[in-house]
């Protein structure tokens, strides 16, 4: 370990008030645990919440689906959504392009604090919790599909039950993300939750060790291996030209871009969950915790300030 990597880890591993909570850190290189880190109350053995590195997850089984011919390859046709059926509907528009690029033009509102306003909260928490996908593809449609990008977990959902339907509902798909990605990738901590209609609720409920998280990011930092469709990976980390240039990062399908490693890729959740990818380093790094949302802009230079201190191979 280098020692701007250690100083880095020291760092996280106080606890620090402006960097918030670290439960866990981990770094694999050359496919070698390089890095393992845990905070109070947490070990290698603690399921931990993905968040939305879930969405991730979710772009990951609608790959593997596709690979086993359950849903057709073509992302840019329209997504079946029933609620979206009317001949007059405008929603009858969006594709799975549209969804995994969080360009659908729904109306979505991505909020963790605001309980009269965020449709995420209710979402996942409130009205909508018993059924997220009707919940989600019942909302209007406020752009043209394709025109403007808006982060949306309701997205998300829509594509999680799209999924569930075509490898033959609830049950099915239950036993079809632990056998078709968990299992193949040892991820035998892994918890994916579902609601009352039978949905992986894919934008946010999954837990899993941080060794299991890491044995995800090593599924893209592979290429897919033969788990993904040619090419999968690929449109994960490729750039959607409309994300608003102050965006703190960039953004692919349902998969962040990190603008100062060029070709570095990551799954981003809630209160500083996150799955870097980092081909050229030959890495995939895992930090999991509880960073407020105000003290992300403190949490990310130090994460980055790790992720630099391993050298491109």
């Amino acid at each position: 370990m280098s020692s701007t990597v250690e100083r880095a880890v020291d760092r996280l591993m106080t606890q620090p008030p402006e960097l918030g909570l670290t439960l866990a850190v981990l770094a694999v290189q050359g496919g070698e645990v390089v890095l393992e880190r845990y905070g109070p109350d947490t070990t290698a053995d603690t399921t931990l919440i993905s968040w939305s590195t879930a969405k991730s997850v979710t772009q990951a089984l609608l790959g593997v689906a596709i690979r086993h011919g359950y849903i057709e390859a073509d992302v840019d046709r329209p997504v079946p959504v029933p609620e979206w059926q009317g001949t007059d509907d405008p929603r009858r528009a969006i594709t799975v392009r549209h969804l995994l690029t969080m360009t659908s033009g729904l109306r979505f509102v991505e909020d963790y604090v605001d309980v009269g306003i965020s449709h995420c909260l209710d979402m996942l928490f409130g009205a909508g919790q018993h059924d997220v996908a009707a919940y989600a593809a019942q909302l209007p449609l406020d752009h043209e599909p394709g025109t403007v990008w808006s982060y949306s977990s309701g997205t998300t959902n829509i594509l999680a039950r799209m999924i569930g339907d075509a490898v033959g509902g609830p049950d099915a798909m239950k036993a079809f993300v632990h056998d078709a990605l968990f299992g193949p990738l040892g991820m035998t901590s892994a918890d994916p939750r579902f609601d009352d209609a039978g949905t992986f609720v894919g934008s946010s409920f999954l837990w899993a060790t941080a060794r299991d998280f890491a044995r995800f990011g090593q599924l893209y930092l592979a290429g897919g291996r033969d788990l993904l469709p040619a090419g999968w990976v690929d449109l994960a980390r490729t750039p959607v030209a409309i994300v608003p240039p102050d965006e703190p990062s960039g953004y692919g399908a349902h998969w962040w871009l990190w603008r100062e490693f060029p070709g570095t890729f990551a799954a981003h959740g809630y209160e500083g969950q996150y799955i870097v990818v980092a081909p050229d380093r030959d890495l995939v790094f895992v930090r999991l915790g509880k960073t407020p949302a105000e003290l992300r802009p403190n949490l990310v230079p130090v994460l980055q300030e790790i992720v630099a201190g391993y050298a491109p191979r």
